[in-house]
């Protein structure tokens, strides 16, 4: 994934009406510890040891540890944030391949639950609820799930994913739900007539959890056509109509809802980069829709 499309996105936003960029300040230690091992953290930190800090599958650097420090910060400040407002995105992906104790699929500390966790802590949420639309299965945040009945993780997605491989047609590989997480795949070559209603069905397992105080909600840019990972056939158009049901949902139900920028490889970054802004378009087509 480019790392440069976050600035390209933060570029791009500064011109849109009613919305504010903010500095994230890095989470801390003690609340990445209610998620992460101590060997774990300390291997990030350090580089050593060197198969644990390189777990996520890229090249340790000593810059790592500040960086997804941030990363995950950015996400609790998008929460806290939606919790306020009713909605807010971080500018960072979600990292939902990340277990308790190693990295996986260039992920290294889920901020997902991180921040799930930090809320739960100060009793700002009783249950949470994570809507997981990245192409990739979220092995790493139903993992973490699985231990927290008050998270309620909805995987819906296009390639599984297990141990650092990628499987791009889910029929090859399967993996267990739980009672508290869910997932839901989509078949090869299906478009939006095949995908939206496995949306809808995702949305009545999120009606059927208890109250949800707040929807994490990974909005990945690598369901598109044209990404090279993808096996679907789903247009910009239609990953902004996605979006913009998922907006509704949260708007109709009272649920705040907070979101990231995940996944996105395909090779024209702008292309990338436009998924990500349609959703920003999406969010204010649904709370401000004076501005469409």
């Amino acid at each position: 994934m480019p790392i440069r499309k976050f600035q390209r996105v933060a570029e791009k936003l500064s011109s849109f009406p009613h919305l504010e960029l903010r500095e994230p300040a890095p989470i801390s230690e003690s609340d990445l510890l209610r998620v992460h091992t101590a060997d774990y953290l300390q291997a990030i930190k350090t580089g050593e040891p060197r198969a644990l800090a390189e777990s996520q599958k890229f090249p340790w650097s000593p810059e790592l540890f500040n960086s997804v420090c941030l990363t995950s910060g950015a996400l609790l400040s998008a929460s806290q944030t939606a919790l306020q407002e009713g909605v807010a995105a971080a500018l960072v992906s979600g990292f939902h391949h990340s277990h308790a104790d190693h990295g996986e699929g260039f992920c290294t500390f889920n901020g997902l639950i991180v921040s799930a966790e930090k809320l739960k802590a100060e009793n700002q949420i009783q249950n949470i609820a994570i809507l997981d639309l990245d192409l990739h299965y979220g092995n790493g945040t139903a993992s973490l799930a699985a231990s927290r009945p008050w998270i309620h993780a909805l995987s819906i997605y296009g390639n599984d994913y297990h141990q650092n491989k990628p499987y791009i047609d889910v029929k090859i590989r399967h993996h267990e739900d739980g009672a508290n997480h869910h997932s839901i795949a989509i078949p090869k070559k299906s478009g939006a007539n095949e995908f939206f209603p496995l949306l809808e069905q995702g949305f009545q397992w999120l009606l059927s959890r208890p109250k949800i105080d707040l929807l994490l909600f990974q909005a990945g840019a690598d369901p598109y056509f044209e990404d090279p990972y993808s096996p679907l056939l789903l247009t910009m158009e239609d990953l902004q109509e996605r979006d913009r049901r998922v907006f509704e949902f949260a708007k109709v139900q009272n649920i705040p809802i907070a979101w990231v920028l995940a996944g996105g490889y395909t090779r024209e970054i702008e292309k990338v980069v436009q998924v990500h802004l349609n959703t920003f378009h999406a969010a204010q087509s649904v709370f401000i829709p004076s501005t469409h």
